[in-house]
């Protein structure tokens, strides 16, 4: 066994032996001892050492032997250093020995810790495996934790993030853990938990939303309501900005300067982040498609709960109305800015759509309840709320036209109760006039009359600083009433316009149609049903108020004109009234003449002629003296009031009248022969009435109005050449054609035939037979009682007026 272990490790061991031995030091040999013992495994391993050891120690006696041959004292001294040697070996192998048990010993220990020790890496393997594996576990469930802690903070996005991290990163390192399936199979449920969360915090929104509309849109309309006065400011600084409409483009560069955001202000503030955080979550779950309908399907029933069932038009403030129309605006606001700040969420058809249904809604619950309103100034409120409801959503973009049609109804309603409230004060006005000429008591009242009227003061008329009070207009104080009236009525119809109103040519008309109705059936339909009065004076006071109104209406025309819009048809305006009240002057021109004439033909029905008297009369018979006292009373009261043109063909009228009707009394054939004395008292009194109208103090104008007597004058000038016989003049043309042009041929015939031939009538008694004829420069109007009558003596007026 020694030997086959020094045969197996011969060389290793002798050279450690060796080294061991030529060791200089115990420690150092110890220190080349201890390896060769520590590399001892068994008992086995550690007898070889032991051999090498003796085989070492045999050669070392060898060798001592043969240098003890060589040298016996030395080698006796070597033995004995050899014995001691041997000693020490021996008490070395001893010790070896005892290390050598000792370092078995250790080694078995050594084994047993080596051992233990192998097992133990193997547990802390395990555990550290199990360590890893348990934080890698409780690293899932913390951010599973925390998705549901950021849940409950409603920071649903974060919940979401972390949601994703863990099942695409962190449960994939613990694919082989149970818990991972667990966690798995729950993150659908959380992905559920995170959308309804997202939902009911976008539903609390939308709640809000709802709730903050109407005063969204009270906010926008204050808004729009500024832009309204500074655009009226800019108008009034600069005139080509007064001709910008709001929301033209004008009117927003002109305004840009002014900044507002209406959903973010010191008033209101629409935060979109929780829609912002719910499209974004359902865009991360792949569900936009179901969010998009169902945010499209809340939106339309939070509209439907805009919209009341009813309206009540009728309250003060119409606070029904505007918060209808604010709730309407702050919603279609939202939709708006939903819109420009998402993209490809809310289609424009979907934002149009509800648009059009809150607008047909809206108009619906107005127009139904329009028939409760029967006051224009309510109406007009309405419509004031209307258009600035208009003008703002106007300014965001939206279609407005269905709501300018609604404008258009309330238009029609608004002119018809402004119609009917005005008829109603026209009615009244007409019907509780005194018909008596105006009195002004000082120049403050004076000025206001002209002011509200269209009365241009004659020219004799001084002025405002001269004139003495009290005076007296011509007119009734119902002419300036009713131009009040009028110029109210054009002020309340383009109140209408102030705001916003496109259909300006609509009210162009309305106002037309509307004054004509007014003026012509309330007030000149009025006037002419009174002309059937008996009072002259009554009716001198129509016609005197009608000339005015007809110079009124002349005046309205261009007025219209002038306030016309753009966009209406050019070209004048004519009113049907100007034409009413110019027939009614020409009505009122009649009955006047009627009721004159009437009372000449009384008059002259009291004339007493014995046709076949011998007695000449000294005075003018008492039916003339009468008949001119009549009529300068008539000139002198009754037609006092009336304009000279009108005043003058009434005179001019009724001279005529009187010419026609005294001719009738000689010239009637069923009369006896005239006697040269009844001519003269004919003759007599025809030139009491030449006289009276020669002989009053007007100017010119006599000699026009005697004209009306030329025919009568002439005829009383045959009937005195007749007396004188010299009749057969007449039938000289020469001669007739300057003395009787006007004297028709036959009934200067038969007239000559009754008048019998006498010494002639004297001179005193004779009528004068051509008066001069002077100059009048008046101004003459009005209708014809007998066309060729009336216009001869207007031209007469316009020949005269030439040569003044």
């Amino acid at each position: 066994m020694p030997g086959l272990i020094l045969g197996e490790q011969p060389d290793d061991l002798t050279v450690a032996v060796e080294q061991i031995i030529l060791s200089s030091s115990e420690s150092d040999y110890l220190d080349r001892l201890i390896p060769l013992l520590k590399n001892a495994q068994t008992q086995t391993q550690v007898t070889p050492l032991i051999h090498a050891l003796s085989h070492v120690s045999a050669d070392r006696e060898t060798q001592i032997e043969r240098i003890c041959n060589t040298n016996h004292q030395e080698f006796i001294s070597s033995v004995q250093q050899l014995q001691s040697v041997r000693e020490g070996t021996v008490s070395l192998t001893s010790e070896i020995m005892e290390l050598s048990h000792s370092i078995e010993a250790s080694t078995e220990k050594l084994a047993e810790q080596k051992k233990a020790l192998v097992d133990s890496r193997g547990v802390r393997q395990n555990i550290d495996d199990a360590t890893q594996a348990l934080k890698d576990c409780l690293e899932v469930l913390r951010l599973a934790n925390q998705v549901h802690d950021l849940l409950g903070k409603k920071n649903h996005y974060a919940a979401l993030r972390a949601l994703d991290e863990l099942q695409n990163v962190h449960l994939r390192e613990i694919t082989r853990y149970k818990i991972a399936d667990m966690i798995e199979r729950s993150v659908p449920a959380t992905q559920r938990l995170i959308a309804e969360a997202v939902m009911t915090d976008l539903n609390t929104w939308l709640f809000r939303i709802r709730e903050t509309s109407q005063f969204l849109g009270e906010v926008a309309f204050y808004h729009t309501e500024m832009r309204r006065a500074r655009q009226k400011e800019r108008a009034e600084q600069d005139q080509y900005l007064g001709a910008a409409k709001l929301n033209s483009a004008v009117e927003l560069v002109a305004d840009e300067s002014e900044e507002f955001d209406v959903l973010n202000n010191e008033e209101v503030q629409v935060d979109f982040s929780p829609l912002f955080e719910c499209l974004h979550i359902h865009d991360a779950l792949g569900q936009t498609d179901k969010f998009r309908a169902d945010y499209a399907a809340t939106r339309r029933r939070q509209k439907d709960l805009l919209l009341p069932q009813s309206l009540n038009l009728l309250d003060e403030e119409s606070n029904g109305l505007s918060s209808l129309l604010e709730g309407i605006a702050g919603f279609a606001i939202v939709e708006k800015a939903t819109m420009a700040k998402t993209e490809n969420f809310r289609a424009q058809a979907d934002v149009d759509e509800l648009w059009d249904s809150m607008c047909q809604s809206a108009i619906s619950l107005i127009s139904s309840a329009l028939h409760t309103v029967d006051n224009d100034d309510k109406l007009l409120k309405i419509k004031g709320v209307i258009a600035l409801f208009i003008q703002t959503m106007d300014s965001w973009s939206y279609s407005v036209s269905s709501l300018d049609g609604l404008l258009l109804t309330l238009f029609d309603k608004y002119s018809s109760l402004l119609k009917k409230r005005f008829s109603d004060d026209f009615q009244e006005i007409v019907s509780t006039d005194d018909y008596m000429p105006m009195p002004v008591n000082d120049a403050d009242e004076y000025a206001k009359v002209i002011n509200v009227s269209w009365y241009t003061p004659p020219e004799d008329v001084p002025p405002l600083e001269k004139m003495e009070f009290p005076c007296v207009l011509p007119f009734s104080q119902m002419y300036p009433l009713v131009c009040i009236d009028i110029r109210n009525f054009l002020n309340q119809i383009y109140l209408f316009t102030d705001d916003h109103f496109k259909h300006t040519n609509v009210i162009d008309q309305t106002l037309k149609d509307s004054l004509d109705e007014l003026l012509v059936n309330k007030v000149c339909q009025s006037l002419t049903d009174r002309l059937k009065s008996q009072y002259p004076g009554q009716i001198v006071q129509i016609l005197t108020n009608v000339d005015h109104f007809e110079q009124a209406c002349s005046e309205l025309e261009g007025l219209l004109v002038e306030a016309r819009s753009t966009a209406s048809a050019a070209g004048p305006i004519k009113l049907q009234a100007t034409q009413k009240f110019k027939d009614a002057k020409t009505a009122a021109e009649r009955r006047i003449f009627e009721l004159v004439n009437s009372k000449i033909d009384d008059l002259i029905e009291t004339a007493e002629y014995d046709w076949t008297s011998t007695w000449v009369p000294d005075s003018v018979s008492l039916y003339m003296q009468e008949l001119t006292r009549y009529l300068s009373n008539i000139m002198s009261s009754v037609l006092l009031g009336l304009p000279y043109s009108i005043k003058d063909m009434i005179y001019y009228t009724a001279l005529q009248h009187i010419g026609e009707s005294l001719m009738v009394l000689p010239l009637d054939a069923a009369g006896p022969r005239i006697s040269n004395q009844a001519a003269h008292a004919f003759v007599l009194d025809v030139g009491h009435l030449v006289s009276f109208v020669q002989n009053l103090d007007e100017g010119d104008r006599p000699q026009v109005l005697i004209e009306a007597l030329d025919e009568l004058r002439q005829t009383t000038d045959l009937m005195s050449l007749a007396a004188e016989g010299k009749g057969e003049a007449f039938f000289d043309v020469s001669i007739s054609s300057k003395r009787f042009p006007k004297v028709d041929k036959i009934k200067g015939a038969e007239l000559l035939e009754k008048v019998e031939t006498s010494g002639g009538i004297g001179a005193a008694s004779q009528a004068p037979s051509s008066p001069v004829v002077g100059n009048l420069g008046a101004r003459t109007e009005g209708h014809m009682h007998k066309p060729s009558v009336i216009g001869d003596f207007r031209d007469r007026l316009g020949q005269i007026g030439k040569r003044a």
